[in-house]
């Protein structure tokens, strides 16, 4: 009963606390997004084609979980639609040039794409 007290007190202190952690979001969405691309082209790569669903992906790393459910994937005939649905707490607005998706399966994203 004591940790029970001592953790809502915890919890309660902490949420009085204002935490502002600056540009976070943006970059574990920036994280989360590169490196869903990264296990899904190297899935490409070694099978010739992309993954079904993000569960066909092999070889994963302990932290290879948190950019996987970052990110909503969609398989398409000639590529994939990969959108980035979290960042570190919030939903992120992210911009990357458009070089980026040179040889990149990406068709469809909600990524802003700005001319280098």
């Amino acid at each position: 009963m004591t940790k029970y007290i001592f953790s809502l007190l915890f919890v309660l202190l902490l949420s009085g606390c204002d935490f502002e952690v600056t540009g976070a979001d943006e970059k574990f969405g920036t994280q989360n997004f590169v490196s869903a691309i990264s296990l899904i082209e190297l899935h490409k790569t070694r099978n010739g084609v992309y993954p079904n669903t993000l569960a066909e992906l092999d070889f994963l790393g302990d932290w290879d979980g948190i950019w996987l459910s970052a990110v909503t994937y969609e398989k398409n005939d000639d590529g994939y639609n990969l959108y980035l649905e979290r960042g570190w707490a919030g939903k992120p607005t992210l911009e990357f040039p458009v070089s980026f998706k040179q040889g990149l399966g990406i068709k469809q994203t909600n990524i802003k794409w700005v001319k280098n």
